[in-house]
């Protein structure tokens, strides 16, 4: 999971929340919002950081706080994040982000800047992720499912190419890899091009921990 920095909101989305009775049924131009939070996610799902597509079922418009318990929020922007499909149609302990999710709440929001995101997430080397927040935690499990085999085989597939990067690197420079060869690395996993790569805070999170030790 990785920060989401929101920027300006669909034009459309303004008009409709003006619109006398308006609510997220009733906004006709979910083509638009999906577009802007492409753009600003980088193409990855908000919770698990897979592909996601505007076109098709290639996406779904999350509502970080529910619709049916907080009404009142349905069409704020800083609530509405972009997620995959997260095995839609499939049994319950196959799903996972906001298919899993459902009206279910959790405390943190990658759209928040007061929440920290990155700072509440920690990886394991088998590609598992946890919080060093108990509750949260629970949460990352219970309600997003964010280790589901398949889930996290695909961030060990990230780690594990950083790491023989890594340890070709060191091979060949006889030594340890220098501060500004993983500062160039950690900026490519970071921005990348307008479709950042799949689970790529898993990366991010390793060069930002092995910088640390550096300094």
């Amino acid at each position: 999971m990785r920060a989401i920095v929101k920027g300006a909101e669909p034009a459309s989305l303004t008009a409709h929340r003006l619109t006398p009775h308006s609510d997220y049924g009733n906004y006709l131009a979910k083509g638009d919002l999906r577009g802007y939070l492409i753009s600003e996610q980088g193409a990855l799902c908000c919770y698990c950081m897979s592909r996601i597509h505007a076109a098709g079922k290639g996406m779904k418009i999350e509502h970080w706080h529910s619709q049916e318990d907080h009404p009142t929020e349905q069409l704020a922007y800083q609530n509405l994040l972009g997620g995959c499909m997260g095995g839609e149609g499939k049994p319950s302990a196959m799903q996972h982000c906001d298919t899993r999710k459902g009206k279910a709440d959790i405390q943190f929001n990658p759209a928040n800047p007061a929440h920290r995101i990155e700072t509440r997430i920690i990886y394991g080397s088998d590609g598992s992720i946890h919080s060093n927040d108990p509750a949260f935690n629970t949460e990352l499990n219970a309600v997003l499912n964010l280790n589901l085999a398949v889930i996290r085989n695909n961030r060990k597939g990230v780690l594990d190419s950083l790491l023989i990067w890594w340890r070709i690197e060191k091979q060949r420079l006889k030594g340890p890899v220098p501060k500004a060869l993983l500062e160039r690395k950690l900026a490519y996993w970071s921005y990348g091009t307008t479709d950042l790569t799949p689970y790529c805070q898993v990366a991010v999170w390793w060069l930002r921990d092995k910088l640390a030790g550096m300094a």
